[in-house]
């Protein structure tokens, strides 16, 4: 469980984060949700630790990343996947290599380990007999599911995806959130995924943070943001026709 507490952070003499209060279940996909320079990014990357909150504390089961000691966060940092936008592969590793990256920082095993750890992510996320493959020999929707294979390879306990769908078409980002909720639960791994896509809010929002002007603005869950009548939200969520109808079928019910 990850748990968040009045999180603030700033540049210079601008504030981003202004007092983030949120708490990240296991077995749980969570959403981050919120028009850009809404501070979505930013939480994100500080509950990473790649910024330091101003104010504020983040806690992973329990324990305050600023109380641990440095065999903790080190433990942490195996502890935690991590999907970046656009994949992220080293383009001159085969997919192996890119997978088994994350074991050779992490641990002291073997190699015929390794691979053995390899071959078994690679199976579950449907890329069997792909080990020699190149990223450039792959469509976006394979990278994404190396990217997620490379994610879980250390048996992480956190798992953060920044806009997973990103330049995936429609049917292979179904596929995607598909595959990060089966793992997620899988595992019971705490998931925490920042995104635009009103697709995965409604597919796979088990939880769903929206944040506006860097406050949290709203909490709920897909079926919630139905009947939500918050202004921001709606107007956010349902700025298409096809949602807007969504939502008054479901109203209507």
């Amino acid at each position: 469980m990850i748990e968040v507490k009045g999180v603030e952070k700033g540049f210079g003499e601008t504030p981003v984060l202004k007092g983030i209060n949120a708490v990240f279940e296991p077995s749980k996909t969570s959403l981050i949700i919120g028009q850009s320079g809404s501070g979505k990014t930013v939480f994100l990357k500080t509950m990473l630790g790649l910024h330091l909150p101003d104010k504020g504390t983040i806690s992973f089961n329990g324990t305050t990343t600023e109380s641990m000691s440095s065999d903790e966060k080190r433990q942490l940092k195996q502890d935690i996947g991590m999907v970046f936008q656009g994949s992220a592969l080293f383009d001159s590793m085969t997919v192996e290599e890119n997978v088994m990256f994350p074991l050779k920082m992490f641990t002291k095993q073997s190699k015929e380990v390794m691979l053995e750890r390899v071959n078994f992510v690679l199976n579950r996320v449907n890329l069997v007999n792909s080990n020699q493959k190149f990223p450039a020999e792959l469509s976006g929707g394979m990278q994404k599911r190396v990217a997620i294979a490379r994610a879980i390879v250390t048996k992480p306990k956190y798992l953060f995806c920044d806009e997973p769908n990103s330049g995936l078409d429609p049917k292979t980002a179904i596929v995607i959130d598909k595959l990060i909720q089966e793992i997620t639960d899988e595992y019971e791994i705490t998931t925490v995924i920042n995104t635009h896509d009103m697709n995965s809010v409604m597919e796979i929002g088990e939880k769903i943070i929206f944040l506006k002007d860097g406050l949290k603005e709203w909490e709920g869950s897909s079926d919630d943001i139905f009947k939500t009548d918050n202004e921001a939200v709606v107007d956010f969520v349902y700025s298409s026709n096809l949602f807007k109808n969504v939502r008054k079928v479901y109203l209507e019910k």
